[in-house]
């Protein structure tokens, strides 16, 4: 699985025009699912999501996790996480993991933050046609591969 968190001063996803969820302080979380994800990168990845210490403390040092913060998550299916560049210049999207694989993992993956968290992670839907609207706070980009587990 591979995630791209940003932290975020706030979040939303709109479909057809309605907005759907949003958070202020916390992280926005994208998430690809990849063949041979298992249950074993889900609690990495969201342990990972929880813990990361990327908010400012009073020293401006980045100390916190969104938990110290009480941010809020918002995570959102992206099979394009998963594109490979290696040949030409149009993404192979081959490695993305099928719907009947992907949408459960991606929903292990929010109830597991939401454990962790001790709040609910507000979600897009999966498949959807959605718009992302992000105010990056930093900017903080931070890209985790549950496979390179670096």
């Amino acid at each position: 699985m591979r995630i791209v968190i940003q932290r975020v001063r706030q979040a939303s996803v709109t479909i057809d025009g309605q907005l759907h969820s949003a958070v202020d302080q916390g992280l926005m979380v994208l998430v690809g699912v990849e063949h041979g994800d298992t249950s074993d990168d889900v609690r990495w990845l969201a342990a990972k999501t929880v813990g990361l210490r990327v908010f400012d403390d009073a020293d401006g040092v980045m100390n916190l996790s969104v938990a110290d913060v009480g941010g809020d998550v918002l995570a959102v299916s992206q099979f394009t996480l998963t594109a490979s560049t290696k040949k030409g210049n149009r993404p192979s999207y081959i490695r993305a993991a099928g719907h009947d694989v992907a949408v459960p993992l991606y929903d292990e993956y929010c109830r597991e933050v939401t454990r962790l968290l001790g709040r609910e992670v507000r979600r897009g839907v999966f498949g959807a046609d959605m718009q992302v609207s992000i105010l990056n706070d930093g900017p903080v980009t931070i890209v985790i591969d549950s496979r390179l587990r670096e």
